[in-house]
């Protein structure tokens, strides 16, 4: 078994140090070894160190100590990164609409106190002695996750424009497209576009954007915020936001000018055309 810590010494499993996740995860590994599994901890503070823990998949199963979405994130990044193969080397087995192949299973522990956390929306154990349990029943739930051409993936979904630190709600040109659809065709504003594998960032200020989503049907979930002026014949010009929602496979967004994005929590910018695809049911997490 490996109990895997992403962050700073701060957040370590050594025995020495008093830091807030430092009992969740001493109490994770000992309900573990009160069951009798082995269990190597590890801290790993960037992409080599989270390989060198990975090396030990599949004889070993894994467990990942998480103080955001972001970090769970950047493990299920490099376990693609590790079982993905070339393009030139697709093997027969692989569903056509997959490039890559199941992986390995995650237990999950939570570190953070957010109870809007992805571990919380998929109804995972935050208990440490649950989460123990869970890994050793050995009972899995697989889900999709997005891949896009970056080079990164997504869990649960990505927020493009919206309302920024100060308060004030810009406006970009995007064209977005879903599958054949066209929700923007990059000569209007938009407010805020989303794609979506869960519903984090389902509702942004108040405003329903996608629907429902889900983290097990096989489809990405996009909406498109549209600032749009309407005038009655006696009434001063008002602007109402439109939004445009549609579902499929894959998604393009190509803006004109710099879009601030945060995906899975990690901030960012796109300046440049972004696509998305759905991998369906390729990642789990163990359960109750």
């Amino acid at each position: 078994m490996v109990l895997l810590a992403l962050g700073d010494d701060s957040q370590c499993a050594c025995e020495n140090g008093a830091c807030g996740t430092r009992t969740p995860i001493l109490a994770c590994r000992d309900a573990l070894r009160t069951a009798t599994a082995e269990v190597r901890t590890v801290v790993a503070h960037d992409d080599a160190e989270i390989d060198a823990a990975l090396r030990a998949l599949p004889e070993s199963r894994l467990i990942v100590a998480t103080a955001a979405d972001g970090q769970l994130r950047a493990v299920v990044r490099r376990l693609v990164r590790m079982y993905a193969p070339a393009p030139s080397k697709r093997p027969e087995s692989l569903p056509e609409d997959r490039t890559l192949p199941d992986l390995p299973p995650i237990g999950v522990l939570p570190l953070g106190p957010d109870a809007t956390d992805l571990a919380t929306r998929l109804g995972l154990p935050r208990v440490p002695a649950d989460v123990a349990a869970a890994v050793l029943g050995g009972r899995v739930r697989r889900l999709d996750l997005l891949r896009n051409d970056g080079g990164s993936i997504t869990l649960d979904g990505a927020l493009l424009g919206g309302v920024d630190a100060g308060g004030s709600a810009g406006t970009y040109l995007a064209r977005v497209e879903v599958d054949d659809a066209v929700l923007a065709d990059g000569t209007e504003p938009v407010l805020m576009s989303v794609v979506a594998n869960a519903a984090r960032y389902a509702t942004v200020e108040g405003l329903p954007l996608v629907t429902s989503p889900a983290m097990d049907d096989g489809v990405l979930d996009v909406a498109v915020a549209v600032p749009v002026a309407s005038r009655g014949l006696f009434r001063r010009p008002r602007v109402e936001i439109q939004v445009r929602r549609a579902h499929g496979r894959a998604v393009a967004i190509s803006p004109r000018s710099d879009v601030p994005f945060v995906d899975d929590g990690v901030e960012g910018t796109l300046n440049r055309k972004r696509s998305w695809w759905m991998e369906r049911g390729a990642w789990a997490v163990y359960v109750p």
